[in-house]
Formats: C-alpha cells, structure tokens, sequence
C-alpha cells in the first residue's frame, strides 16, 4: 500500500514529466540562393509553434509550447557570415513560461517568411530579397502580405524582376558612357502625364520606382518606342523632363531638377551652419618621419577659412587650429601619410664560369733521314752498331707530353730523327661574389669593390735609367635604386659593373682585364630573386701552317704540316638579385 505523500510526489512527477514530454533536438540553419531557412527538429509530432514579427526590431520570434531542450540545442549562432537577411538566430528559454522555448532571428532588413510543419519538421522560410516567395510560390499572397509594411500613399510595391539590379541602378545614376541591360519593353502613348509613364516604367519592369507629387505637372508625353530596354526608356524620360534619381538600396526616387537643386542647397546651408557652430580646436601632431614642410602643403587643401596650420620646425610638428571634423579627417590622412620610409636589403650574387679546353697533336719539327746505299749493316760511327734513343722532357710553362725518337743508323737508313707531341689542356675556374647593400625608397645605393694589382715599370733619362711600379685596378659594383610600389612590390633600376684580371702578355706586362656590364629595370615582388644573364662567350680556335700541297694529303699529310691545335674557351656571367623590404609593417605597406 502506497502512502499518500509517496502518492502526491509521484503525480507530481507525472506530470512534470508529461509537460516535458516533448523536446527540441536540434537547430539547423542553411541558405540557398536567394531563400534561407530555420529548421526545427522535434523529438514528435504536433509541437505548436507562434510566429511574430516584430516590424520596428527587425526580429523574428518563434515560441514553442511546452518543449524542453538542452544547452547544446539551445546555442545562438551568428548568421552574418551569409549574404541572406537573417544575421543572428539565438534560443532560450522563457523566464515568464520556463515550458517554453523562445527562437528569435535577428533581420538586416524586414523580409517575408512562411512556416510549415512536415512531420517531426517545423521549418521557417524566408527570403533574402523581396518578392522571392512568391516568385517561387511559397505561401498565398494574403498570408504573405499579413507580414509586409506598406506605405499607404504609395500605389503598391514592385517585384523587380531582374538579377543585375543593382547595375541598373548604378546605370541611371552615374556618369559616363551607359550600357542598357533591362527587359525589352514596347510603349506607345499620346499625350500622358509623366507620372502615368514612370507608372507603366514600374509596372512593366517590376522596379520600385518612387516619384513627387510635382511630376504630374510637367508636360504630357508621347511616345512610340518598340523592343527598347526599360532602363533606356526610363533614363530618356528623365532625360526630357530635367528629372534626376536617387537611389535608396533597390529603390529609385525620381525628383525634378528644381527640387533636386532646392534640396541640395538645403543641405549645403545646412551643413555651413553646423560648420560654423562648431566650436575651434587645437591640435598638435608631431611628425615621426614625413617632412613637416612638405605635409603642410599637402593638408592646407584641408584647413577651413576659419581654421590654421603651422609647423614648428624644431620639433617637427604640426598645430592645428580646426573644428573636430576638420582634425579627424587631417589625422587620417596623416595616418597614411607620416610613416616609415620603405628600405631595401639588396642581396646579389656574381657567378663567372670559365671553361677552355686545348688539344696539340703531331710533330713540332718534322721528320729527317738519310740513306746509306754503300753501307752493309747496323753499326754506328764508333763501329759499336746501331744506335736508339727515347725521351720525354717537360717544357717551361706547363707540362707537355713529348715522345722524341732518333736513330743515328739502322741498316741503310740514317740520321732518322722526328719528334711527336701530344698534348691535351683543360682548365674550369668558378668565380662568385657576393655584394649586399641596404638602401631607402627612391635613393640610389652604391657599393663598390676594387682589387689592385703592380707590374715592374723602367724609367730611362739622359742621365739614369730608374725602375719602378705601376699598377692595374679591376672593380666591382652594383649601383641600385629601388622604388617601392604601394601593394609591396619593388622596382629596380640595375647598374652592374665586374671587372676581372686575366692573363699578362709577358712576364713584366700589365694583366689584361675583362669587364662586364648590365644594365636593366625589373618589378620584382618583395623576397623573390630573380636571374639577369645573357653574357655568355664561346671562343674556338684553331691554326696550322706546313708545306703547300703535302700538309693536305691523306694520312701522310701530318708529315708536313704544324701540330693539330684546336683550342675552345667558354664564359658566361650570371647575376642573381634578391630584393627584401625590412621594415615592411612599419612603413605601411600591404603583403603582397
């Protein structure tokens, strides 16, 4: 047997547990062109769900009756990430009704929306333009109007029909050659009011076209136009009638120049008065890295009548007398203005290759004999017999490879005596420098380097000869003058001068130089290096001398004829620049 307060407790907990009987399990949110939608899933069926739209809040509410859900359900998201109406969707619950739970999305604008319920479903459409829902036949048109705010003195609100609205507008409203893409209309009328025209404009283009009361006195109109753009008839009308439009986010005010020009003057007396109202201020701005003198310039165009500026040249500052809006709009252009000067680190690299190859092949002297036919055997003069001999010697200068044969007599063959050469040469030599510099925005920078060299030198007088030295001097340089763009990226003026010692002609002779030069203008972006070649030598020679006729035999052509001494020399300079902004951050300037 149950005791009655167990009894109560547990009926007490009954119906706690039925008023909790259903739940919310999720909140999902997406858009899709140009309709976004809110879903609510339900643990069941049958969850009532009110709607309110609250016009002056831009807010949506949506309260369910008697659901619970928990804290990972109800989280708010932020929507503005989306290009639809719906910025913000936050869900808590009531502190007035804790039964219930309350979804409230906040608008950019007011926007129409239509709630169905699919099951365990209840989702909430709406649309991110006007005139969506029904273009795609969502909802009835008198629930959909139940959620509209409609001017009373205005006829009715358009639908626009076209996706390039806003290139419509920009079109009707700005200068310059006008390219027309609205719908082809046909309009033929006789003696109508302007205001009827704009009327049948907006009935036929479907765009919201507002328009004084003041147009309706302005001359009738007759017109036959045929498959024209309904923006150039809109623009000619106005055009005819001295009307100017202004535009409101997709709506056209169409006003005429008189009213246009009254308004504008309005406002520019308005805005003089206020000007003059506005209490005189003083503001100092010290200047960190821009020219005082040169800034005053720039910003006088800013100073009012009644304003000044004066630089104080010791601190190099600016005072400014001026109104507070004056002052905002000076300390933002200075902003952009007094900031670091961009310096470059200019890092090159010089790589010179040098490649020759040599060949020597045959015989330096030719080849002697004689002939003995008296003789009778090998023996030489001494009568010890024949006689033979091999060398191979070195030659000043470098080792050449020389195979010598003489023989005094070998039978009836005497004085044979010939020498042959064989000599093959190969030298590579790689030369690299490395010159870096740093400079400012617009300064050229030079850095140079010089290697020296002394050669013997003999002075003769009447009286004494004297000896002495002299010398020779290769240089390297790099002159740069690099110009920073605004997005980061760096335009180089390149002077490249490389000067290099080569062989002397004799022993006590000044060495021969060889000098290379470039000369350029590149935009390179910061950090990236880029490769200037295209001074590249090749050199092939080759020369011989003997007898006419004999040297160009066959075979025993070699015979009559100077070594074969083919000789190749290659060089080639490539230069590599990296250039690299250092105070990037500090001067204001955009990664790029």
């Amino acid at each position: 047997m149950i005791k009655k307060p167990v009894f109560f407790f547990l009926l007490i907990f009954s119906l706690s547990q039925l008023s909790y009987s259903k739940s919310l399990e999720a909140i999902n949110f997406q858009q899709k062109n140009e309709l976004s939608y809110l879903d609510l899933l339900f643990d069941s069926e049958n969850v009532e769900v009110v709607k309110n739209h609250v016009i002056q809040d831009k807010q949506i509410i949506l309260d369910i009756k008697n659901v619970n859900s928990s804290e990972r359900v109800m989280r708010a998201f932020d929507t503005s990430e989306f290009t639809g109406a719906v910025v913000f969707v936050s869900a808590y619950k009531r502190p007035s009704s804790p039964n219930d739970v309350r979804v409230v999305l906040q608008l950019r604008e007011n926007v129409r929306s239509k709630i169905r319920t699919e099951g365990k479903r209840t989702i909430l459409t709406l649309e991110n333009r006007f005139g969506v829902l029904t273009r795609n036949n969502i909802g009835n048109e008198d629930e959909l109007k139940q959620e509209t705010v409609i001017n009373k003195k205005s006829t009715k609100i358009n639908v626009p029909k076209s996706d390039t609205i806003e290139d419509i507008l920009e079109n009707l409203t700005l200068s310059g050659r006008k390219k027309y893409i609205g719908k082809k209309i046909t309009l033929n009328v006789k003696d109508l009011p302007v205001n009827n025209v704009l009327e049948m404009i907006a009935d036929a283009s479907g765009f919201n076209i507002i328009q004084p009361s003041d147009v309706g006195t302005l001359p009738p109109l007759t017109m036959n136009l045929v498959n024209t753009p309904w923006d150039q008839v809109l623009d000619t009308v106005m055009e005819l009638n001295d009307l100017v439009a202004q535009k409101n986010g997709s709506i056209l005010i169409i006003k005429t120049l008189s009213q246009a020009v009254k308004e504008a003057e309005e406002k520019a007396s308005a805005e003089q008065k206020r000007l003059e109202a506005e209490p005189i201020l003083t503001k100092v701005f010290p200047v960190s890295y821009a020219d005082a003198t040169t800034l005053n310039t720039i910003l006088g165009s800013y100073i009012s009548e009644r304003g000044a500026l004066q630089i104080d040249n010791r601190t190099n500052s600016l005072i400014v007398k001026e109104t507070q809006s004056a002052i905002d709009r000076i300390k933002k252009v200075l902003g952009f203005l007094d900031t670091q000067t961009p310096q470059v680190l200019i890092e090159s690299k010089f790589v010179e290759v040098f490649e020759e190859h040599a060949k020597e092949i045959g015989l330096t002297q030719g080849l002697t004999f004689g002939h003995d036919p008296i003789s009778k055997g090998v023996e030489n003069a001494a009568g010890t017999g024949g006689g033979f001999s091999f060398s191979s010697a070195p030659v000043a200068g470098g080792t050449r490879n020389t195979l010598g044969v003489s023989i005094e007599r070998y039978g009836k063959l005497t004085n044979l005596n010939f020498t042959l050469q064989l000599l093959e040469s190969e030298s590579k030599a790689k030369i690299v420098a490395s010159p870096r510099v740093v400079t400012k925005h617009k300064v050229a920078a030079t850095l140079t380097s010089s290697d020296k060299r002394y050669f013997p030198t003999t002075t003769t007088t009447d009286t004494a000869t004297t000896g002495g030295y002299d010398e020779n001097e290769a240089e390297l340089s790099i002159k740069v003058t690099p110009q920073v763009t605004n997005d980061g990226s760096i335009d180089l003026n390149l002077d490249l001068t490389k000067e290099q010692f080569t062989n002397q002609v004799a022993a006590n002779a000044p060495f021969n130089i060889v000098k290379r030069e470039i000369k350029t203008s590149v935009l390179v972006d910061n950090g990236t290096t880029i490769v200037i070649g295209g001074l590249y030598t090749y050199a092939k020679r080759e020369s011989h001398s003997g007898v006419p006729f004999l040297k160009d035999l066959p075979l025993v052509g070699w015979l009559f004829r100077t070594p074969y001494n083919p000789s190749v020399e290659k060089a080639e300079l490539v230069v590599f620049i990296t250039p690299r902004i250092i105070n990037q951050d500090e001067a204001g300037l955009t990664a790029n």
